[in-house]
């Protein structure tokens, strides 16, 4: 009953940021409009059994539409920050100033934890999909985690890449392996097959049908054995970011779901692109009923492991 209290309190709290957020003439960062972001991120971080999906319609329609807002505002923070860092002579010297970025480290030490596990091999290419303006997750896995591998950047806004490749221009090495292509990824084919490893950006797609769509087109356009990392939400968290559910992906063979329970928002998703086959195809349904069944039985405070029957 305290549990239901507190979620009907909740869905409340987040529908009134919704409002405030709704009636500002400007979601560029200002004090108002990082206030009201700062409260919105507080209320849907705790760890909650609030399932998104099972609210009634009208909700459904307001967190759609918040989703949105979400990433206009989140747009709008990069390119901010991301000018700021480009008018120094050496911007990744100064990415600290990014208040987020130390999210970024976790995620990206987290994302290439995940990836370790399941790909053995060192990606000689990836795709980062949905890279805007601030493209933090290349960065940090190109200087970290992966330092012989090359990243192509894709975003279809051609002045948040100008923005991204700025950030890593006077940079010697970065300046090499980070390539940035200004193309929306519906139309990006054959060149899909050279990447071991493709990043989809929880914004890539920001309702269900557009980020199937795109999954769909990767599937299509993939190798088989390519893996495919995802970012999606959970609980509360969901308010702010896309769901991508197992069942999502047919034709992947889903690896691993982690649902991170620390500052990190995104869950993290990895799949693997598999030869078509009636069996496998038939058993995808299934598998995303169990997915649910143990995430609603454990909460999400691990890595839930789904593995498709060889």
């Amino acid at each position: 009953m305290g549990s239901e209290n507190y979620d009907d309190v909740l869905v409340k709290n987040v529908c009134n940021i919704y409002n405030k957020l709704s009636t500002l003439e400007s979601l560029s960062p200002s004090k108002e409009v990082n206030m009201i972001f700062t409260q919105l991120v507080e209320m849907c971080v705790p760890p909650t059994s609030i399932n998104v999906t099972e609210l009634s319609e009208q909700v459904q329609e307001w967190r759609s539409k918040l989703i949105k807002i979400c990433g206009t505002a989140e747009g709008l923070m990069e390119s901010h920050y991301s000018t700021i860092l480009g008018s120094f002579d050496s911007p990744l010297d100064h990415l600290h100033l990014f208040p987020y970025h130390n999210n970024y480290i976790k995620l990206g030490q987290l994302e290439f934890n995940i990836l370790s596990q399941h790909y053995s091999r060192i990606p000689n290419q990836i795709a980062f999909i949905g890279s805007g303006p601030l493209p933090l997750t290349s960065v940090v896995l190109a200087s970290n985690h992966l330092t012989n591998t090359t990243f192509h950047n894709y975003d279809i806004d051609a002045s948040a890449n100008a923005l991204g490749c700025n950030l890593v221009s006077s940079d010697p090495d970065l300046s090499k392996r980070m390539k940035f292509h200004t193309i929306d990824i519906m139309k990006v084919t054959s060149t899909l097959k050279e990447y071991d490893v493709v990043f989809l950006a929880a914004l890539v797609g920001m309702d269900k049908e557009a980020k199937i769509q795109v999954i769909n087109h990767l599937y299509k356009h993939m190798a088989v054995g390519a893996i495919l990392m995802l970012r999606s939400a959970h609980g509360a968290r969901a308010f702010l970011y896309p769901v991508v559910d197992p069942c999502d992906l047919p034709g992947f063979e889903v690896l691993s779901v982690y649902h991170p329970t620390d500052e990190v928002i995104n869950s993290v998703v990895i799949a693997k692109k598999i030869a078509h086959s009636n069996d496998q195809t038939m058993m995808f349904p299934d598998k995303c009923s169990v997915a649910h069944q143990a995430l609603n039985n454990h909460g999400g405070n691990m890595i839930e492991e789904l593995t498709v029957a060889e």
